[in-house]
């Protein structure tokens, strides 16, 4: 399938004037704007309305969601070898499907366990399944461009989602939650559902292309459903690297301290003696912009400085934010973690979604990021409970933040000297 294309007359074959593989981003990055109603960013705009709802109290409403991640978290697991198995296309559609239909039984929950029951088929459809789908596409199309399709990607998703931010709070806001999240529901089964199954095709070799658009030569011709088999490591065989705990471990630490920020944000804000509505609102969106400008900047440089010199940078960025925040005394130094978090996200997220492919090739791909996507999970899970507990004990949210910060600049020298294995047929050397 192809976009614009055009007939070669000396070779017989359509030449495409856009590479296909750019729709397949546009398509990836939506599926990934569809995790919204399993991530923590959507949950945050109902809970309230669902507690009081429900007549929930904050811990059981914590216990529920704390086991609801860490069994969701397993869906990582089983949703990468099908998708290298069936294929995108396949497992895109059912799981959109799957995923609507558990946010619709979820805006008619009655009790606890209902909630329980139908919030960790949202985390397991979402956060979990839908996100390995989701970047597993856009590596399953590109190679020696993976890092420019990959910023183009999470900038997509980032403005997607703070599009999606506003939109679903002025929904729970003059219609209720049961009606806002209905509609979601209702979008993930006749929106991304036929979407997938209309525009998504397993690999550019199905169809007749080449990766990244070159020549089609090594390709099947296209309709023939036939292609030669993908290059690439397995699963166990990138376990026992070095880079993929570097990159795997970091990401999941960067998750585990943005996760718990998110979720105590205003509590953080407030904490340091500066808090005003507009203050908030500033830090977020200095954030988000710091994000979206650092997805860019990480796809460019991702190009040619080494994926691990790159994510030490991001990690580098959170240790001197994790310093900032809690010594700070303005609102200077809040705006400057906001920038620096942000900053450090967009690298940290370009180099996340588009090293597995690059590191160690397509054949495996789903399961190489499931696998590295399920400690992800796990980890913003822990993320809220550390932070609590170490507000607890030491009688502040952004304390905590100092422990941690010795710990992400550990992993940050870890990525810099960390030799990351480039697969075959790339066109580059190991890093």
């Amino acid at each position: 399938m192809e976009t614009g294309a055009a007939m070669d007359a000396g070779a017989g074959r359509p030449r495409a004037r856009l590479y296909y593989g750019w729709v397949i981003v546009v398509v990836a990055a939506a599926a990934m704007v569809c995790t919204f109603p399993g991530r923590s960013i959507g949950r945050g705009l109902i809970t309230e309305p669902l507690l009081a709802d429900l007549r929930l109290d904050r811990v059981t409403f914590g216990w529920i969601t704390s086991w609801a991640t860490l069994v969701g978290s397993t869906f990582s697991i089983a949703c990468g070898p099908l998708v290298d198995r069936l294929g995108s296309r396949v497992v895109l559609t059912l799981n959109g499907l799957l995923l609507g239909i558990a946010v619709l039984a979820m805006s008619r929950v009655q009790s606890a366990a209902g909630l329980a029951l139908t919030l960790t088929l949202t985390l397991g459809l979402g956060q979990s399944a839908l996100s390995v789908v989701s970047v597993s596409l856009v590596g399953k199309w590109f190679a020696r461009r993976i890092d420019v399709a990959m910023a183009l990607y999470a900038a997509v998703v980032s403005i997607s989602f703070i599009l999606a931010f506003g939109v679903i709070e002025v929904a729970v806001r003059r219609s209720g939650w049961r009606p806002a999240w209905s509609g979601i529901g209702w979008a993930l089964l006749f929106g991304l559902a036929p979407l997938a199954w209309v525009l998504v095709r397993r690999t550019p070799e199905s169809v007749g292309l080449g990766i990244d658009g070159g020549g089609a030569a090594d390709a099947s011709p296209a309709g023939t459903g036939a292609e030669e088999p993908l290059a690439g490591e397995t699963l166990s065989a990138a376990l026992r690297t070095p880079a993929f705990w570097a990159f795997a471990v970091s990401a999941a630490v960067f998750n585990l301290i943005f996760t718990g920020v998110t979720t105590f944000a205003e509590a953080i804000v407030k904490e340091r003696k500066y808090f005003s509505e507009n203050t908030f609102l500033q830090a977020g969106m200095t954030l988000a912009f710091g994000g979206l400008v650092a997805n860019f900047a990480g796809g460019y440089f991702a190009r040619k400085v080494p994926h691990g010199r790159l994510m030490a940078i991001g990690m580098f960025t959170v240790a001197a934010a994790l310093v900032i925040l809690p010594l700070g005394r303005s609102t200077a130094a809040l705006m400057t973690y906001a920038l620096l978090m942000g900053v450090a996200g967009g690298v940290v997220t370009v180099v996340f979604f588009g090293c597995w492919a690059k590191a160690f090739g397509r054949a495996h791909l789903g399961r190489i990021q499931g696998a590295a996507q399920v400690m992800s999970v796990l980890a913003s899970a822990l993320g809220p409970v550390i932070l609590a507990l170490g507000e607890r004990e030491r009688g502040s949210i952004s304390a905590t933040f100092l422990l941690m910060a010795p710990v992400v600049a550990g992993l940050a020298v870890i990525c810099w000297l960390v030799r990351v294995p480039v697969a075959a047929g790339n066109g580059t050397s190991a890093q």
